[in-house]
């Protein structure tokens, strides 16, 4: 499945050398859904207000364990077609930012890892 190509440090639109919105394709394009799967907020998707990773409801500011966090961010990134498995295998915090990585299986059994 394609997605639309977004660049790695702003996370904005990329364009081609067409100057058409450049798309990922398969295996990049997986890794950059489940990196915008968990860095979605939940009800920031206007058409979708459910999909999203809890963090005003029920993680920032409620001292929730890194189990807890990792738990939210592998259910988010199940929500990406063709992911089967997601592990949470590094979370940490520093200041105000969350970053970690998830090691993600797509239907095709390739194992893949996704920093966020």
């Amino acid at each position: 499945m394609n997605t639309l190509l977004l660049a790695p440090v702003d996370w904005d639109l990329l364009l081609d050398s067409h100057g058409n919105i450049a798309l990922a394709s398969r295996p990049y394009s997986i890794t950059q859904d489940v990196a915008s799967a968990a860095k979605l907020f939940q009800g920031e998707l206007y058409y979708d207000q459910e999909k999203g990773v809890p963090y005003f409801q029920s993680l920032l500011g409620f001292g929730q364990s890194p189990l807890f966090f990792a738990a939210q961010l592998e259910a988010a990134a199940l929500t990406v077609p063709e992911v089967v498995e997601a592990q949470c295998s590094e979370i940490s915090y520093s200041g105000r930012t969350l970053s970690g990585s998830l090691k993600v299986i797509d239907a095709t059994g390739k194992t893949q890892n996704v920093t966020f």
